[in-house]
């Protein structure tokens, strides 16, 4: 079976997924479109981080054939397809004039590879990662509110109506659709179906050798966007514990490579993610791995198409923008001495639920059923 994992690396997930596949012995590759600012490694890489956009244009077609040629199963990620698609966010008054060239021929041919590959036989799938399906209309009156936090031209009704359509597009075309993030199914088909996170490989990310606890524990947070992952609040919080007199540390850490990231969370004691999304990302997976504490908020109305045991088990220390102070206040003092022992039940919880090689035998199973299913409909046409 030839798997096609296109076109972005968004947090790893898209490549780890694909390397996992080959392990239980698909024939599966990942192409990205463009080198990950993070250093994630694809097996094909179409141009180097900040190379003009533009020239991957003239990729598109060529990726199309490829697929068509060379592929059983193509597996789209971030909602996106090989076809461009129209953008929704502000751009500067000089490029008025580009963006109505490329808004047209966008909305010319988004997603019309769909049709193309499915009448060649193909079978699609596509895994929903986050805004590329979430919707500020789904935001409003919930529990922690995220839209305060993000740009007025973040999630806009322009927006949401353009990830309405592309989703039913993929209803209609796609044999399997995934999320990684359990609040989308507010806003998927109801047959989408939960897919744990798999950029990291236990085998690789281990936790460090125990040693004797530090005077001052070390906590980290690394937002990959500081609005969404309410970095505001974590600061604030910082700050003031800080001025109560509490003795620890703490790095924010942005710009740097997935590798030297991986050797600050190694150093740090405790671990903060995001705190209004409502459900954990790459970060918290990696910190679990290496057998850190790590603090989210975690939306339990989310929950319920998760497996039961999961749910039941998660082992993160919840907290959003009001309890963060007091979470953390906790966890640096009385909570202390129960700090190695939450690590510990992290690295299990995320061996168990983001296994690369489980997941990928999970995924395995639905492309061979939307294969078969495909064999049977063309034999059914042949006899008719």
């Amino acid at each position: 079976m030839r798997v096609l994992h296109v076109p972005t690396g968004t947090g790893g997930n898209p490549m780890s997924l694909a390397r996992a596949e080959r392990e239980i012995g698909l024939e599966s590759w990942s192409i990205v479109d463009q080198e990950s600012y993070f250093g994630y490694p694809a097996d094909e890489t179409l141009l180097p981080l900040g190379a003009s956009r533009l020239k991957y244009e003239f990729y598109r077609p060529q990726l199309l054939v490829r697929a068509l040629r060379d592929f059983d199963v193509i597996h789209f990620n971030a909602g996106q397809t090989l076809m461009p698609q129209p953008m929704t966010r502000a751009t500067p008054p000089y490029l008025a004039g580009a963006r109505v060239l490329y808004q047209g021929y966008a909305r010319l041919f988004q997603q019309r590879d769909l049709p193309i590959l499915k009448a060649a036989g193909k079978a699609i799938f596509v895994t929903f990662q986050g805004d590329d399906a979430r919707q500020g209309t789904t935001l409003i009156g919930r529990p922690v509110d995220i839209l305060s936090e993000v740009d007025s031209d973040y999630y806009t009704p322009r927006s949401d109506a353009a990830k309405r359509r592309r989703i039913e597009r993929f209803d209609r075309y796609a044999d399997g659709i995934f999320t990684v993030n359990p609040d989308l199914f507010r806003v998927l088909p109801g047959r989408t179906q939960f897919l744990a996170y798999t950029s990291v490989d236990p085998r690789v990310w281990h936790p460090a050798d125990p040693s004797s606890p530090r005077q001052r524990i070390r906590v980290v947070h690394a937002p990959s966007h500081k609005g969404i992952k309410g970095t505001r609040f974590v600061l604030d919080a910082v700050a003031r514990l800080q001025a109560e007199g509490l003795a620890f540390d703490f790095e924010l850490i942005e710009g740097v490579l997935n590798a030297e990231a991986r050797e600050r969370y190694l150093a740090a004691d405790l671990i903060i993610d995001q705190l209004l999304i409502g459900w954990y990302g790459a970060l918290a997976v990696e910190g679990m791995l290496l057998g850190k504490p790590v603090i989210a908020y975690i939306e339990d109305a989310d929950l319920s198409r998760l497996p039961e045991q999961m749910r039941a088990t998660i082992p993160l220390i919840r907290a959003n923008p009001d309890s963060i102070t007091d979470v953390l206040r906790e966890w640096l003092t009385n909570g202390r001495p129960a700090l190695t022992k939450r690590g510990i039940e992290s690295r299990a919880f995320a061996e168990r639920w983001h296994d690369p090689r489980a997941i990928a035998r999970e995924v395995a199973w639905h492309y061979e059923m939307a294969l078969a299913k495909g064999h049977s409909r063309r034999g059914l046409r042949r006899e008719l």
